[in-house]
């Protein structure tokens, strides 16, 4: 590709209208949300003394309702607009994350992560599907634009959440709130109001994601995503308990994470895309991101491994996020918020697995010698893309695993 070509590419990248910039804007946001709770997991497990398998389950309800939610989405959209349905997520955002940094038990914050969850996902579904109509710029350099904005606010949320979680484990969901009170003003005043009833001429069907799931295309990726939100979510609920950092120490790792994520999103996967094509770069960062997993499971103990591998993984991530999302919104021959709640709907239920793949994993340690024990969980890792030792740090320094009678604490190598 010529120079000229690409210097056309990055300026229309830019020259979009004001509706897009709004949410561009507000997605930094939104997204700086699922990294301002990251680093302070190990803190809520200790004060609300819950397990790690209870903390999990704020990642699993927040899935489970997101998943479900997905499908109503476009139906909704089409009938109150693009700007209400954001602005409705936005508000039931701020109001269950500021419920849950009120919670004072941990199944209580359970139920509130999953309205978080209710929220995010008519924030999210909508927010692509308007960057990808609004934009003058077509849709490869719209989903660009969109994966620069999760990224940045992955990198930044991890940040202020260990400042914030450094204070209180209630920080980062109220700073969460408070940050979509911004959004929503943003929105308010930056997106013009032609877009406030902006509804479809014809309304979308509940049905209409099940009956996008026709074309194979689709399907397929969605289900890719799924699988691949097994691994995602693998690293953010468990590498916290493995790393045995502070929060302002996690926070650190998961900036690092996030910036690769944001670098590669926007300017490494057109690369790829462009030199060897969609598919073959998708699987080649899912091969990478399962040995980077597989190797986060085997070297558990030693800090270094298990650090570098989240902050390297943050690279195949935001490369992955742009390839699958880009050949999703061409996938099918359905508008542009129908594809979206589908795809959604399919990809996030790879949080739910989580659960069901934990229980079954409980149910063969409860069976098995810790040796054993351990090799099978590193083999249903590969499988699924991987799920690291659950560990614990320890007041001398090391760590054991998270399981009852498990070995005493083990030096941790640096």
């Amino acid at each position: 590709m010529s120079s000229s070509t690409i210097s056309q590419q990055n300026v229309s990248l830019l020259k979009q209208p004001r509706a897009v910039w709004a949410v561009f804007f507000a997605c930094i946001i939104a997204f700086m949300g699922l990294g301002l709770v990251d680093p302070i997991l190990p803190a809520i497990a200790k004060q609300l003394h819950a397990s790690p398998s209870q903390v999990t389950l704020l990642f699993t309800s927040y899935n489970a309702v997101m998943a479900v939610a997905m499908l109503i989405t476009g139906a909704l959209s089409s009938r109150i607009g693009i700007k209400w349905t954001l602005l409705a997520g936005i508000v039931i955002i701020a109001l269950f994350s500021a419920l849950g940094g009120s919670s004072n038990g941990i199944w209580p914050l359970i139920g509130l992560r999953g309205g978080w969850g209710l929220g995010n996902a008519l924030f999210v579904a909508t927010a692509l599907s308007a960057i990808v109509s609004l934009s003058e710029a077509g849709t490869a350099q719209a989903v660009i634009l969109y994966e620069a904005a999760i990224g940045l606010g992955i990198s930044i949320g991890p940040l202020l959440g260990g400042e914030l979680g450094a204070i209180s484990w209630r920080g980062p969901f109220l700073g969460v709130a408070t940050l979509m009170v911004v959004a929503f003003i943003g929105l308010v005043t930056l997106m013009p109001n032609q877009y406030a009833g902006r509804a479809a001429k014809s309304k979308t069907s509940l049905l209409a994601p099940f009956r996008a799931m026709k074309y194979r295309a689709l399907v397929v990726f969605g289900i890719a995503a799924c699988l691949y939100n097994f691994g995602f979510f693998t690293l953010l609920a468990y590498a916290p308990f493995v790393m045995g950092l502070d929060e302002h120490g996690l926070g650190y790792v998961f900036l690092g994470w996030g910036i690769l994520l944001a670098i590669t999103s926007v300017f490494m996967a057109p690369k790829l895309q462009q030199k060897f094509g969609t598919v073959k770069s998708m699987c080649a960062m899912l091969f990478l991101f399962g040995l980077v997993l597989l190797a986060m499971g085997i070297w558990t103990s030693t800090q270094w491994v298990v650090i570098a591998a989240v902050i390297f993984a943050g690279a195949l991530l935001g490369n992955n996020n742009t390839l699958i999302t880009t050949a999703v919104m061409n996938a099918a021959p359905v508008e542009r918020s129908t594809a979206s709640a589908a795809y959604s709907f399919l990809r996030f239920l790879g949080g739910l697995w989580l659960l069901s793949c934990r229980q079954a994993g409980g149910m063969v340690q409860s069976a098995r010698s810790f040796y054993r024990r351990r090799r099978v969980r590193h083999f249903v890792g590969a499988v699924y893309l991987g799920e690291p030792e659950a560990r614990e740090p320890c007041r001398s320094g090391g760590s054991r695993t998270l399981i009852p009678g498990g070995p005493a604490c083990k030096p941790m190598k640096s």
